[in-house]
């Protein structure tokens, strides 16, 4: 039977050229990954796509050996490939590509050391340099599947490659490589927001006497989504109208930027103020804007205040255990997340003080006051950049199953990518959150922002959100643009008379696109159906027999998508 990734479909795509369709020949795009280290790999993705001799079932045929690089046959009859003798961390083997300009670039392959553990990276020398297209932890006891992406510059030959920091054998098979027009990327986002944020609401009408109502008019207006979409926010919001206002009527979902972090709570030891805070949370309240609590720690050693460095192992305890109750209590049921000890990938403030399990304990101690709390962790780099080996996505993962692993089995843990991009890579984003998707868990873009003038953010900032919002692993998309009088941290979304830059637009216009409309004339049961994402709306009803309309509110989502109303 032919994989679903070896056979060709068509995709149709519609372009606005002399009123024609366009259909392109593609293949669908493969979710799936493994995270798990496994006894024998699995087929290559798209039957290995570009890539000649893929399984290595003709020896090294396509292939250029850097050293003395070799073929086995496992026991099993695996047939792979050897990289041997590796004097230099580059020494494996290559083959060259034709790789195109404006196209996206899915790669994977499989991976295992011959003995202890091996960090690998799959590389690409372009005629513009090297590019890393991904990179995975492997060890000698299974096989390891590196997912990754990227895209080139200029177009030409190319050749693939794998890098190790190691000098022992590495085994390598399965390999492949397919790319995809953007027109054919694009298509892959419609199917699964088709897929994943849509669905078929019923709305039944009814007369006041509880009969059906045929040949009823019913518009269905979005009132507000349902995918969790926001912004971070600052105290500078309390006392300005002009502020709130523009915020409310955008977002669902916000993060204060600094107000709940132990050093604005607690910044002079045992004087403790969440004022501000407070004002904040209120105000979300109000504005039916949920919150994201962040943080009750942070672990990098530059965030803590003076006189927590100072405190012996024991005071510090004392003191961590004493900001977790003073927090978590206060805003138990009023805040959705807790980003729990910020950055512990990157940091182990916590953990050189207390011990190596100081993280999970935390979690623990957090989860045990608010068992109803997604408890996040939350880092940076390990979506937006391959050149951070330290947030790697397997490494990323090692920590959050030590942490998880910890925990109660009802507690519940989330993936927090904060998303801080220059240059975007996009087809690597999507192969990250393909593997981090493997976990079950809830996937947030935490503080989406992009470097750069309003023109080029504007651009890379609607490719992160549109990846973001189309993939059937993330749950929701908070942006860290919170605005100040003097400048934000690295995008502004509007100017100081919340007046749109380019990215605001951009912000706006998504927003629009993501909320359905839908009108239509009940049938003979009173009845219409709507593709709908899920979201609040306002239903108006208009019938000849009745000079006014009638307007309800509805809410929209997986469990409620079957709606009566009664038109008087």
């Amino acid at each position: 039977m032919t994989a679903p990734w070896e056979k060709a479909v068509l995709f149709l795509l519609v372009a606005i050229l002399g009123g024609q369709a366009i259909v392109v020949d593609s293949v669908p795009y493969d979710y799936s990954a493994s995270t798990e280290c496994l006894a024998q790999p699995l087929k290559p993705q798209y039957g290995g796509g570009m890539i000649v001799n893929p399984q290595f079932d003709k020896d090294l045929d396509g292939w250029v050996s850097f050293g003395k690089d070799i073929h086995r046959v496992s026991k099993s009859g695996n047939k792979y490939a050897v990289a041997l003798d590796k004097s230099t961390p580059h020494h494996s083997i290559s083959q060259k590509v034709k790789l195109e300009k404006d196209k996206m670039y899915t790669f994977s392959a499989w991976f295992q050391a011959d003995k202890g553990t091996a960090d690998v990276r799959a590389a690409v020398k372009t005629p513009d340099g090297f590019v890393i297209a991904g990179q995975i932890g492997v060890n000698a006891s299974c096989w390891s599947m590196l997912k990754g992406g990227l895209t080139v510059k200029t177009s030409g030959d190319a050749d693939i490659f794998f890098e190790s920091n190691t000098t022992s054998e590495i085994w390598i098979d399965n390999v492949s490589l397919q790319g995809f027009t953007k027109e054919e990327w694009r298509s892959h986002h419609n199917d699964t927001v088709h897929k994943e944020r849509k669905l078929t609401a019923k709305i039944k009408v009814s007369d006041k006497k509880g009969k059906p109502l045929a040949g009823a008019n019913v518009t269905v207006t979005p009132l507000r989504m349902g995918f969790p979409f926001g912004n971070a926010i600052s105290q500078h919001i309390l006392k300005n109208p002009a502020y709130q206002k523009w915020f409310a009527s955008r977002f669902t979902h916000t993060t204060f930027e600094n107000e709940m972090k132990w050093y604005s709570t607690e910044y002079t030891e045992g004087h403790e103020g969440y004022t501000v805070a407070d004002d904040m949370l209120e105000f979300a309240n109000k504005s039916g804007v949920h919150v994201r609590g962040h943080n009750v720690f942070w672990n990098d050693q530059s965030a803590q205040m003076k006189w927590v460095e100072k405190l012996t192992k024991e005071e510090l305890q004392k003191a961590v255990t004493k900001r977790i109750k003073s927090v978590v209590p206060r805003y138990k049921g009023r805040v959705i997340h807790w980003d729990v000890n910020n950055e512990n990938v990157h940091f182990n403030f916590y953990e050189t003080k207390l011990g190596p399990d100081a993280s999970t304990k935390i979690y623990q101690a957090v989860h045990e006051i608010d068992p109803n709390v997604i408890l996040f962790m939350n880092d940076f780099n390990t979506l937006e950049q391959l050149g951070d080996s330290n947030a790697a996505p397997h490494k990323y993962l090692r920590k959050f199953r030590q942490i998880r692993a910890g925990l109660p089995k009802n507690a519940k843990m989330g993936i927090g990518l904060e998303s801080h991009f220059e240059v975007p890579n996009i087809p690597y984003m999507r192969a990250v959150l393909d593997q981090f998707a493997t976990t079950g868990s809830p996937i947030w873009l935490t503080e989406v922002d992009v470097a750069g003038t309003d023109a080029t953010q504007a651009g890379y900032l609607e490719e992160i959100l549109r990846e973001g919002y189309s993939h059937p692993a993330v749950k929701g998309i908070v942006m860290w643009a919170s605005w100040s009088p003097k400048g934000c941290y690295r995008m502004c979304l509007t100017d100081n008379d919340f007046k749109n830059h380019p990215v605001g637009d951009l912000v706006d216009s998504l927003i629009k696109e993501w909320k359905t409309h839908a009108e239509g004339t009940t049938a003979s049961d009173g009845s219409i159906q709507a593709t709908l994402s899920s979201g609040d709306y306002e239903v108006k009803v208009n019938h000849p027999s009745s000079d006014a309309p009638t307007v309800h509110q509805i809410k929209v989502d997986p469990k409620s998508n079957e709606h009566e109303v009664t038109h008087h």
